[in-house]
């Protein structure tokens, strides 16, 4: 938070209002989701429950979701707070902790909870500018426009109390995109939304408020939001579904939006969707999906907007393969490095015959590129024995093509 709006609220408030814990990180791929159910909880002793109960908050700000998976099916109770009302469930939205956010909501976190400030996990999340959390907990049916104690809604909350950034402005498209009123005055700041960025000088977040509560709903929503992604508008994209617009709508190729977006590398537009749900295993009519897309165009932009959506790393496309597969005869060596973290097949084989490792020196320069893609293939454990359907090795070609290079990393 900015010192001129903290000189605006009394200390005990602004102490409440910041919080603490550490946010996750950037980089971290995050497990695929599991169906969780909620867990019967067996009569023990109070003081034994309330031990287990501490011991699920312990991991929640630990951001540890199996031993929070754990303890909830030893009997854990996600709703159960401390003496300064936090949760398992407050502490996941807070923190943005979104694994463990799924976790809590799939066994039973009650989504209008409130923590010592009369506040909801959405005005938690969108204060710290979680813009996936704060997807997740719209769709889980939380209330939009609860007022906490301070006088705040959760949109008042990302803009007065967040920052000029990325993460923010996809926060608030986010919450302008999940139908939340926009037009509001705080109780406390007598401000609008809008007018709280221009009294911040948010020049981003007053560009994106002034789009959503001046434009005029499009008359074909879906055509709208189909344009918008393809054209990298993400503010139109968040008009268009606050329109009501399916977001798994599909152009003439069968595209979604989410699909437009990836082929295009609009990863403002990605990241808006994937908070709302959209689909990344949506297949066009050339068997691409958002995520296998981003194979093609070596994003890793992309490829990070994608994760928290689960894509499906084993979907083929056309030509049978995987996204490492064209990552690695197009020598898109950072996406290779990402994409090997993963758990994606490096030795599935594709309708040619190919591997990913093979297809990099097939189809490869020999470059410095591609250079660089064999030995992250191969330091990930990929199998440089398997041959073509003509049984030549990858080393084979390489000796062929005169990759010198390329072979010394094969032979090692």
């Amino acid at each position: 938070m900015k010192r001129s709006v903290l000189a605006a609220l009394p200390l005990a408030l602004v102490l409440g209002a910041c919080g603490g814990g550490a946010t996750p990180d950037a980089g971290e791929v995050a497990p695929p989701p599991q169906v969780e159910e909620v867990a019967p909880r067996p009569s023990r002793d109070p003081e034994q429950q309330a031990a287990l109960d501490q011991q699920l908050r312990d991991a929640a700000w630990a951001n540890d979701v199996p031993a929070a998976r754990r303890l909830v099916r030893q009997g854990a109770d996600v709703n159960a707070k401390d003496g300064t009302e936090q949760s398992a469930y407050l502490v996941a939205t807070s923190e943005g902790h979104l694994e463990l956010l799924r976790l809590t909501l799939s066994n039973g976190a009650k989504a209008d909870d409130k923590d010592s400030w009369n506040g909801t996990g959405l005005i938690r999340a969108a204060e710290r500018g979680h813009g996936l959390v704060v997807g997740e907990l719209l769709r889980a049916g939380v209330d939009r426009d609860h007022v906490n104690r301070i006088g705040y809604q959760a949109i008042h909350e990302a803009v007065w109390l967040g920052e000029d950034t990325a993460s923010y402005a996809t926060t608030v498209r986010v919450l302008a995109a999940g139908g939340v009123r926009l037009q509001d005055r705080s109780t406390t700041a007598g401000l609008t939304p809008l007018q709280m960025a221009r009294e911040r000088g948010f020049d981003r977040l007053e560009r994106i408020l002034t789009t959503v509560t001046t434009a005029q709903p499009p008359a074909d929503a879906d055509a709208a939001l189909l344009r918008a992604a393809e054209r990298g508008d993400a503010d139109a994209v968040a008009v268009a579904l606050r329109a009501g617009a399916d977001i798994e709508a599909r152009d003439g190729h069968e595209r979604t939006a989410l699909l437009l977006a990836s082929t295009h590398d609009r990863v403002a537009v990605a990241e808006l969707l994937v908070a709302m749900g959209a689909d990344p295993d949506a297949l066009d009519d050339r068997h691409d999906t958002p995520w296998l897309v981003t194979g093609v165009t070596g994003s890793v932009a992309m490829l990070e907007a994608l994760l928290p959506a689960h894509p499906d790393l084993t979907i083929r496309n056309r030509f049978g393969g995987l996204s490492v597969i064209p990552a690695s005869e197009r020598g898109h060596a950072d996406y290779v490095r990402r994409v090997v973290q993963t758990g994606i097949d490096l030795d599935h084989v594709n309708d040619l015959g190919w591997t990913a490792l093979l297809e990099a020196v097939i189809l490869g320069d020999g470059g410095r590129d591609h250079q660089d893609v064999v030995r992250t293939l191969l330091a990930a454990g990929a199998d440089r024995t398997i041959a073509d359907a003509d049984g030549v090795s990858a080393l084979q070609h390489a000796e062929r093509r005169g990759y010198d290079e390329i072979a010394a990393l094969l032979r090692d």
